[in-house]
Formats: C-alpha cells, structure tokens, sequence
C-alpha cells in the first residue's frame, strides 16, 4: 500500500438562497468545477450555521428552509485547486472560501494508488 496522498480541498460556504442569475449558486459552482476538470466536488446543505452577519440560518417551521447554509467541498491536487481560485472568486460574491492541505488516505483498490495524481 503507497503512502497517502497529500491533496487540497476547497471549502466554499454559500447560503442556499445565493443565485448566480436566476439558478442557484451552489448548483453554478459544482458544475463549474466539474467543467474545469476537478477530481471530485459535493454540495452539503447545513442544518444550522452563521457567518461574518451572525444572523443564524436553519431549517423554520415546518422544516421548510429559510436560507440554509451550504457548503461546498472539492477535492483535487494543490496545483488544480488553486488554479480555479479565480473561477471560483468570480462566483462568489459573499462568502467564506478556504483551501485546505489534507491526506487521502483511501486508495483505489484496483491499482493501489491514489485517485489523484499531479499530472
């Protein structure tokens, strides 16, 4: 078994409400980056959460959403993500963007190597 690969992920935190022209912008960003070749994304709705305006978001009466927050990871090598940062800036207007160093520690059991390569 190869040592874990050293990967960066891109955090991203929108509020569901958030739209890019008339489609939702967590919806926008994980296609873009699917179309700028990025190994992996996934969109996550928030039970509750609050940013920089500490007005808490949540689920309301009902369940119905009231501006949920989102979080928005991708996953690739260093180089890949930080060469959508600016792809992804242009998107997001408000909001938290963070780049992460991380292992990944689960290899693809047909060729025992990391999913994600430098090339």
């Amino acid at each position: 078994m190869s040592e874990p690969a050293i990967v960066s992920m891109l955090v991203i935190f929108v509020n569901e409400s958030d739209l890019w022209r008339d489609a939702p912008l967590y919806e926008v960003i994980v296609h873009r980056l699917k179309e700028l070749g990025v190994a992996g994304a996934t969109a996550h709705a928030g039970l509750i959460g609050f940013g920089h305006h500490h007005f808490v978001h949540h689920k309301g009466l009902f369940g119905m959403s009231i501006d949920r927050p989102v979080t928005i990871i991708a996953v690739d090598t260093h180089t890949k993500i930080r060469a959508i940062i600016p792809d992804v800036r242009t998107l997001v207007r408000e909001g938290l963007v963070l780049m992460v160093n991380a292992e990944q520690i689960h290899l693809d059991p047909a060729t025992d190597t990391p999913g994600i390569s430098e090339s």
